[in-house]
C-alpha cells in the first residue's frame, strides 16, 4: 500500500509539477521537488479521519479535522474518540477521567483496532507498549486469523498469496540477525532502524502465538 502510493505521488510529481514552467516555488523559492509532494501525502495521510455521512448518503469521508490531530496516540488512554463510524454522528473526545489544566488529551488511534501496520505507515511510529498487542495484530492477519481493519483490503483477510509473500519476506532474516541489526551502525536512519523494529515485532508476536 505504501509502494501503491509513493508511485501516485511519483506520477501526480510528473503530471502535475515537473513539466509546469509557472508552478509556485517553495517557500524559500527553491523550486517544488518530489520530496516536497511526499511530505505534503503523508502530512495529510497522517492526520485525516474516515468520517461517516449522513444516513441517507450512506458514504464517507476522509477529512482533515481542526484541533483533532493535536490528540497523540496512547492504547492505554480511558479518553475516547467517539462518533465517527455513526452515520450522521457528532465527533467528540469524550474524557474518560477528571482533566486537569495542561495534561495531554491523547485518544487511542484506530478505536483500538489498528496496529504497527497501520501506524507505521500511516503516522510513521510503532506503539511499542508492553503487552505487544499492537504487533500481535499484525501477526494475526498474517496468520489469517484477523481482518484486515483499514487500508486496502479493509474488512477482508489476507489473500492465500499475499500471506505466503509476507511470510517469505519476513524469513529472509532470523530474530536474531534483526536484533543485531538494531544494535549496528547500520541502523543510524531513523526510518530504517524503524522498518527493522516493525519487522522484529511481528517476528516475535508470530513466534508468540505459535506456542498457544
Amino acid at each position: 500500500e505504501t509502494l501503491k502510493r509513493r508511485e501516485k505521488v511519483n506520477q501526480r510529481f510528473q503530471l502535475d509539477i515537473s513539466t509546469a514552467e509557472d508552478f509556485p516555488t517553495w517557500i524559500d523559492g527553491s523550486p517544488i521537488t518530489e520530496d516536497h509532494l511526499l511530505w505534503a501525502t503523508w502530512l495529510i495521510t497522517s492526520r485525516v479521519l474516515t468520517v461517516q455521512g449522513s444516513a441517507e448518503e450512506g458514504k464517507s469521508y476522509r477529512l482533515l479535522i481542526p484541533f483533532l490531530d493535536m490528540c497523540n496516540h496512547d492504547r492505554s488512554s480511558s479518553h475516547v474518540l467517539t462518533g465517527r463510524a455513526v452515520p450522521g454522528g457528532e465527533l467528540k473526545v469524550m474524557a474518560g477521567c477528571a482533566v486537569k489544566e495542561g495534561d495531554a488529551i491523547d485518544i487511542c488511534y484506530g478505536g483500538g483496532m489498528a496496529g504497527n501496520d497501520r501506524f507505521i505507515q500511516d503516522y510513521g511510529f510503532l506503539d511499542s507498549g508492553n503487552d505487544s498487542v499492537a504487533y500481535t495484530m499484525v501477526a494475526q492477519q498474517i496468520l489469517g486469523k484477523r481482518r484486515i481493519v483499514e487500508g486496502v483490503g479493509a474488512g477482508r483477510f489476507m489473500s492465500e498469496p499475499d500471506r505466503q509473500k509476507t511470510m517469505e519476506e519476513l524469513n529472509r532474516t532470523t530474530i536474531e540477525e534483526d536484533t543485531q541489526l538494531l544494535e549496528s551502525s547500520a541502523t543510524a536512519d531513523p526510518a530504517i532502524a524503524a522498518s527493522i523494529r516493525y519487522r522484529l515485532g511481528v517476528k516475535r508476536a508470530l513466534s508468540q502465538l505459535s506456542k498457544v
